[in-house]
């Protein structure tokens, strides 16, 4: 079956189950009940601390077949995880399903645990590396299932994505289990990703290698939550958190498109007292992020709240009085970290907070204009994040699909040619975000607004931006590079792309060989 977006879906798949299709960004409803996990109780006798992770596994116990969650906080400096898989295979389990928010390279040795069968599924909202590579070539018997970063809260919290244990990497613990990661020598800032684990799982373990007086001070995630506490060596090396570009491009090009994008929140009449944005780590977004600081200095105004993966630009526009407040689900690079320990105008949320569109109201609903990349865009506006030219997977979604539906002005920034191939297509590979919620494409040969947006065209024109039909552009990109051969691929799916409401965007399938 077809669904809105037109991308070819099945109405059930072996492994996933019924597909939802997608509807529309907003034509999901919720019919369903927050899940609660079993009530439990301590004596004032009980203890937390457990020696090993091995006494865990014994004690709760884990056994074949459950699904253990884990954050991605350290992003490419994680140690939690291949450490508790390897507990896993030491003792024996088999068919787990690894619930991890993203998946980085130097988590390769899952890989391994695949192939000996202690590990069957994996629920993610991005992947890179060699992991991301052997989903593409059918690793798993079942499909990898992509969930967007407020998708995967609510699909906790309505108990559509059940765990039974999550291990949180905590860089700060006391030995009754308060949590925070600002403090100790692995201090990675937000926790934001760890929350609805914490607040939804059956169990809750806290790996740490860091172990505080009690109580801890202050605290991201309370007592209440966590079962046990397991002091470990090291949990993870903070120098990996560092993600992407945390400078202003130097690139020409890179500039040119980020002044483009900052005239263009400017003639939407978005640079006023007040704005709300999101950005990320990249050198383009930075730079765009640069221009409408300026922007907002000539005109006397000041940001409410920058929210996303927080840099340490963002970081330097709020202690320079540009922005009043900064809504951080995870930091960035170490800059973020120190000041979400020290300013209190520097907040942490969780990823439902940030961006469950299942609540009575997520951050990205107050966004007045978020900036993002694309790999592709098709000539609707819907964009691919999700996977390469080659059709190998190279990242997911992440927030991308939520700051896209909750900003009332998103820009998709890229260039016009990536790796010398058009980013405008007829049909992108893999639908991850879709056109409904894409207002601009801003590239260095000119600006494509949706059709849905007149009133964003008159401005932008009146403003004497250089506006261009979407259609114009990719046919200026093929003239210069020509037109891309279609990507190859096979009949199996081995990813399920899902919106941020649950229903299926699309479906990853096998690379050819």
């Amino acid at each position: 079956m077809k669904n809105s977006i037109g991308r070819q879906v099945p109405d059930y798949l072996e492994g996933y189950g019924a597909v939802r299709p997608f509807n529309g960004a907003f034509q999901t409803f919720p019919d369903m009940l927050r899940q609660a996990p079993a009530v439990k109780m301590r004596r004032p006798t009980d203890r937390k601390i457990a020696k090993s992770l091995e006494d865990v596994f014994r004690d709760i116990p884990v056994r074949d077949g459950m699904t253990l969650s884990f954050h991605h906080h350290f992003r490419n400096g994680d140690g939690v995880v291949n450490m508790v898989l390897a507990t896993a295979a030491r003792l024996g389990i088999k068919g787990l399903t690894v619930a991890l928010s993203s998946v980085f390279p130097v988590h390769a040795p899952l890989l391994e645990h695949v192939q000996n069968g202690v590990v069957t599924g994996l629920d993610t909202n991005y992947m890179s590396g060699p992991v991301a590579d052997a989903v593409s070539r059918g690793v798993f018997s079942r499909p990898v299932i992509m969930r967007t970063h407020g998708g995967r809260a609510r699909a906790i919290e309505c108990g559509q994505l059940t765990i039974d244990v999550a291990f949180i990497a905590a860089p700060a613990a006391d030995d009754y289990g308060n949590i925070n990661g600002v403090a100790g020598p692995a201090a990675c800032g937000s926790l934001g990703y760890a929350i609805p684990d914490a607040e939804y799982a059956d169990y809750v373990v806290a790996v740490t290698d860091t172990l505080c007086e009690y109580p801890l001070s202050p605290v991201s995630i309370p007592q209440t939550r966590v079962d046990y506490v397991v002091k470990v060596d090291a949990i993870g090396d903070p120098k990996g958190i560092v993600s992407g570009s945390t400078q202003v491009t130097k690139d020409p090009v890179g500039l040119k498109i980020a002044r483009t994008a900052a005239g263009v929140i400017k003639a939407a009449g978005l640079i006023k007292e007040g704005l709300s944005f999101q950005t990320g780590a990249g050198g383009a977004s930075l730079a765009t992020a640069h221009y409408i600081g300026q922007m907002m200095e000539q005109a006397g105004v000041t940001a409410s709240f920058a929210m996303g993966g927080i840099t340490s630009y963002m970081v330097d526009m709020l202690n320079r009085g540009l922005l009043r407040k900064i809504t951080d689900v995870q930091g960035f690079d170490l800059e973020a970290v120190r000041s979400i320990g020290t300013n209190p105008n520097h907040i942490e949320v969780s990823a439902g907070t940030y961006a469950n569109p299942f609540n009575s109201g997520c951050i990205v609903n107050k966004l007045d204009t978020v900036f993002l990349g694309a790999t592709e865009i098709d000539t609707d506006f819907n964009v691919n994040v999700t996977t390469s030219s080659s059709g190998v997977i190279m990242g997911g979604s992440g927030g991308h699909s939520d700051a896209a539906a909750g900003a009332k002005l998103t820009l998709i920034v890229a260039n016009l040619l990536r790796g010398r191939l058009p980013i405008v297509k007829d049909n992108v590979l893999t639908a991850t975000t879709p056109g409904e919620t894409v207002d601009v494409l801003v590239t260095e040969r000119g600006v494509a607004i949706h059709p849905s947006r007149r009133d964003l065209w008159e401005k932008v024109t009146a403003a004497g931006l250089p506006v261009k039909d979407i259609h114009e552009l990719k046919q200026e990109a093929e003239k210069i590079a020509g037109t891309p051969q279609a990507v190859k691929t096979g009949d199996r799916i081995v990813a399920v792309v899902e919106y941020r409401d649950g229903t299926v965007i699309d479906v990853v399938r096998q690379v050819a060989e």
